[in-house]
């Protein structure tokens, strides 16, 4: 990455500046189930109240590189697992910000006491994300045949993955 940047946790009155990469991300619907027309205050509630935090990347310059959410997969007797979710700004794919994130949400779970790592809905047409999350040691565990309404290609499969911490 030829920019330096930091990962740091942020509470429900910065979400907003996280919000164009979520809007960014969720236009293309490519790779998110939420609704297109999500709200800002929904997305803060989502990705904020508690048990949930929000990490970005954020540059010197202060310009937000990417984000992720991490929390608990299920509550109560699945709550040793933890569940993330991440966005990176377009312009800033293919630069080392999504793997830098998982690296920082595995630490951030593993401190937090949780055993496992696991996505729920990870896309099969996302071909990067899928290769991040393999090099990240995570294994596709189940796989969903047309879980996923793509607005490109239509129908696609959509895989959990799992990892222990």
């Amino acid at each position: 990455m030829d920019r330096d940047f930091h990962i740091r946790e942020i509470g429900p009155d910065e979400f907003d500046r996280v919000w164009p990469i979520f809007h960014e991300v969720l236009a293309r619907g490519e790779s998110y189930n939420y609704p297109a027309e999500l709200s800002l205050e929904r997305a803060r509630e989502m990705w904020t109240a508690p048990p949930y935090r929000c990490f970005i990347a954020e540059g010197d310059d202060g310009d937000i590189l990417g984000c992720y959410k991490l929390g608990p997969n299920y509550a109560g007797r699945g709550d040793h697992i933890a569940n993330g979710s991440y966005m990176v700004a377009e312009r800033y794919w293919g630069q080392g910000v999504g793997s830098a994130l998982c690296e920082h949400s595995l630490a951030q779970a593993r401190q937090a006491g949780f055993a496992a790592m696991q996505f729920n809905y990870v896309v099969s047409s996302n071909a990067a994300a899928v290769h991040l999350w393999l090099k990240h040691g995570f294994q596709i565990v189940g796989q969903i045949p047309g879980a996923f309404r793509h607005v490109q290609l239509g129908l696609v499969d959509v895989y959990v993955m799992h990892r222990l911490l």
